[in-house]
């Protein structure tokens, strides 16, 4: 869907809030151009996130049209001419309790979900594997601790190098790769100034900060290729840092890190893997 102008975004802004998030839930899998709502949840926190926005997105309708209603019955009862005489009633007690104690419980009713999602995303389950996410001005570079000390560098592909389907300024030459169904622990920092590791299907957006280690979790429930950016601006190639994370099945993830160890460091790379993979069972 694609609009010409503010007016046609205005109109279908307006009809995804009237529609009580009809179009949100309409998630695309990957980045589309003039796309509306979320993108398809593939992790158990984004299915979250995305329950929360939709209830929150129809429990903001419902105010608005309340206090425009109340509005328009307002202005239609009391005007000058419909109620020349006005009254000069200047309390209601139930009504002052009334509209103290329904925001109230309005907020609560926002803040039980909202905590839950957040004690969620923050308190990170017991980690399969760990991938460390660092942002350099102007890229990103990946490291596997638990592989063999496995590192990527990973940079974004140029307008001019790119493959059919491939999206434009999301497409990296190197992808972080994690098996499907795995909860993956990523420490995230930065060696320059500050980034922001993000990828919206994943529920995941976390500042990398230098001299800090940050961390956050993800586990894929399905196969693909996922992308994010770089979400705090960071200098003049800002827009031009992509993550790409591809989600295989454990069976090539397995193959992946041989195939990469062994590209790395020929037999002292094939004793690491079987080091770690020797710890790893135990």
């Amino acid at each position: 869907m694609r609009f010409s102008n503010g007016f046609g975004l205005f109109v279908a802004a307006l009809a995804t809030g009237l529609l009580g998030g009809g179009f949100v839930s309409a998630a695309h899998a990957t980045p589309v151009n003039g796309g509306m709502g979320l993108q398809e949840a593939v992790t158990p926190v984004m299915h979250d996130l995305t329950a929360l926005h939709n209830w929150l997105l129809i429990a903001i309708t419902a105010i608005v049209a309340f206090v425009l209603l109340l509005l328009i019955i307002v202005m239609v009862r009391f005007n000058s001419r419909a109620n020349p005489t006005p009254s000069k009633t200047t309390h209601n007690t139930l009504l002052e309790v009334a509209w103290t104690v329904l925001p109230v419980m309005i907020l609560v009713a926002i803040a039980i979900p909202s905590f839950r999602l957040l004690y969620k995303e923050i308190v990170i389950p017991e980690a399969e594997m760990t991938v460390k996410a660092v942002g350099y001005q102007w890229y990103w570079g990946y490291e596997y601790p638990d592989h063999g000390d496995i590192e990527l560098t990973s940079n974004m592909v140029e307008d001019a190098d790119l493959e059919p389907g491939q999206p434009r300024l999301f497409t990296a030459d190197e992808a972080m790769v994690v098996p499907v169904g795995t909860t993956v622990r990523v420490i995230v920092t930065a060696a320059d100034v500050i980034h922001a590791f993000a990828v919206p299907q994943f529920g995941v957006k976390i500042d990398a900060v230098p001299g800090r280690l940050n961390e956050t979790w993800f586990r894929a429930e399905k196969t693909g290729m996922y992308y994010g950016q770089c979400s705090e601006l960071c200098g003049t190639r800002h827009a031009f840092m992509p993550i790409n994370v591809k989600v295989v099945t454990k069976e090539e993830f397995q193959a992946w890190t041989e195939q990469r160890q062994a590209n790395a460091g020929g037999a002292d790379g094939k004793v690491k893997l079987a080091q770690a993979a020797a710890a790893e069972a135990r």
